[in-house]
């Protein structure tokens, strides 16, 4: 009988468990929509300021940023312009896991290229790169235009089938 009831004690806490594991999941979309937000509106804000004030922008890249093997003028485009569209992209969960693959690219070459990064700004570029990486490995999540363009394309690729 004592085995008997702790059997059924077992199944009932793996049940709640389990019941535990499906709500959380349901978070899931939630976070994802949150790294991307959060990720996006860095990324695009520093962009802003770039633009802001190109004369300063070119003179940040020839003397601060060391960006190895392009010309500064070339840097500065190509990161402005990236700043500016990935974020955009990741926001909008469209080609989420392009924008967070080039986004965590930049990241990791932003701070090479910037040897005086104070070690507060080193944790900033870790935490948004984990989250990128987060992004890149587990997709945008259901709360992203990628969502209801796979969901389209599969549904016509599935009327072509027949």
């Amino acid at each position: 009988m004592n085995a008997a009831r702790s059997a059924s004690t077992l199944g009932r806490v793996a049940g709640l468990y389990c019941a535990a594991v499906r709500l959380i999941d349901k978070l899931q979309p939630l976070l994802l929509l949150a790294f991307r937000l959060y990720v996006a509106r860095v990324f695009f804000l520093s962009g802003l300021t770039k633009i802001r004030d190109w004369s300063v922008t070119l003179a940040l890249f020839t003397d601060e940023y060391h960006v190895p093997v392009l010309p500064p003028a070339v840097a500065a485009t190509l990161g402005t312009a990236t700043e500016l569209s990935m974020p955009v992209l990741l926001a909008l969960g469209l080609g989420s896991r392009l924008a967070a693959g080039v986004l965590f690219v930049f990241n990791i070459v932003a701070v090479v290229s910037y040897a005086d990064l104070p070690d507060i700004a080193v944790k900033d570029h870790i935490l948004w790169g984990t989250m990128l990486l987060v992004l890149f490995i587990c997709g945008s999540g259901k709360i992203a235009l990628d969502t209801l363009l796979e969901r389209a394309v599969g549904a016509h690729s599935d009327g072509l089938d027949a």
